[in-house]
């Protein structure tokens, strides 16, 4: 009885051990490399926007559409809204959650217009 007693205990220090990260201290780190074999030249030229390769450009600054530009008003205005009625002291809790409902309601329906006249006037 005493042999298998530590025998379990044995057993038990072993498998908790393994259980346990395999390294102690810092993780091992491995780099990834990559090895590009050629007859001297390299057939595809990556083009970094940014500047970080040697064929780099400036960066391409894209103008926002006049639907995106009008999308992001009313969200700025609804999110202004909003907070006004989450910090509105004269309101109980149970208004200011409706309030606040009908509010971002208000402002979904104020997207779908403004996507849908956007779409109509092309």
């Amino acid at each position: 009885m005493k042999r298998l007693s530590i025998v379990v205990a044995l057993l038990v220090v072993v498998l908790s051990a393994s259980a346990q990260h395999r390294y102690i201290g810092r993780p091992y780190y491995r780099p990834r490399t990559s090895v590009i074999i050629s007859g001297g030249y390299y057939p595809y030229t990556p083009v970094y926007p940014y500047g970080y390769g040697y064929r780099s450009y400036q960066p391409v600054y894209h103008r926002p559409s006049r639907l995106a530009l009008e999308i992001e008003d009313i969200r700025a205005d609804y999110n202004d809204r909003i907070w006004s009625a989450r910090h509105d002291d004269r309101l109980t809790k149970k208004e200011k959650k409706r309030r606040v409902h009908e509010l971002k309601s208000e402002r979904d329906a104020a997207i779908r217009d403004a996507e849908r006249n956007y779409y109509r006037s092309y």
